[in-house]
């Protein structure tokens, strides 16, 4: 039996709950352990949803983020392929890598917080208010993302600065990447959703220091978790 065929043979159902954090790290343990083969292709996303026991857009969910690790690149009609067994130290959301992010955020949706306190329209801040509630309620994890990343376009359209609004747009795609890939190797969140709320708050009740320390609060929390990620893959390469 040939490696893949052994490994896709071993069922691993597994429980609804973090199902693709769980089908992520599964596929990730065994390609950074060497179990699969660099240049090997994956097998098909229905047959890796049989093997987990889930559907094919948690599997799909999973191998985006592996994708983003570097460990793997699908090939529309080709499949996914293993590129390496060590995580890339250089995260990569599509045109824009984590340190562009880290480095460029702070300086727009920090500020955009602020006006967005002194210019939101009463519709949007009730609708921040509507999508915590969301986030809050949501289970699926690719669901809750895309919830995310309206949230913090809804902020930049609310700062009523087209700028703002304009580059956090631009950007929303891989955003939702990083945030993504967070939720499966760092769990974020719960925490995130009491992130969001207090900006959600601060921005309703008009307080621009507030929404802007609120902010910076929830940056400051990504920034030190994808700095973590990274530096323990550096970690293990050295």
């Amino acid at each position: 039996m040939s490696e893949l065929a052994d490994w896709l043979s071993d069922a691993s159902p597994i429980s609804r709950k973090n199902a693709a954090e769980s089908v992520f790290e599964d596929i990730r343990s065994a390609i950074t352990s060497g179990r699969l083969s660099v240049g090997a292709r994956l097998p098909s996303e229905s047959s890796l949803a049989v093997r987990y026991g889930v559907s094919r857009p948690i599997v799909r969910e999973a191998l985006r983020s592996l994708q983003t690790l570097g460990l793997t690149q699908t090939r529309t009609g080709s499949g996914t392929f293993i590129l390496t067994s060590t995580p890339s130290t250089e995260l990569s959301y599509g045109s824009y890598s984590a340190r562009d992010l880290i480095e460029a955020r702070p300086f727009i949706e920090v500020p955009a917080a602020g006006w967005a306190a002194l210019r939101r329209s009463d519709e949007q801040a009730t609708a921040l208010l509507q999508l915590c509630d969301a986030m809050d309620r949501q289970t699926d994890p690719h669901k809750w993302v895309l919830l995310d990343s309206e949230f913090h376009t809804l902020i930049a359209e609310s700062s009523g600065n087209a700028v703002f609004a304009k580059i956090v747009t631009d950007a929303r795609g891989a955003i939702s990447q990083q945030s993504e890939l967070l939720n499966m190797m760092a769990h974020r969140r719960e925490a995130s959703n009491i992130e969001h709320r207090r900006i959600a708050e601060t921005i309703q009740a008009g307080n621009e220091q507030d929404a802007i320390k609120a902010m910076e609060a929830h940056l400051g929390q990504v920034k030190q978790v994808v700095t973590s990620i990274m530096a323990a893959d550096r970690s293990r390469q050295s």
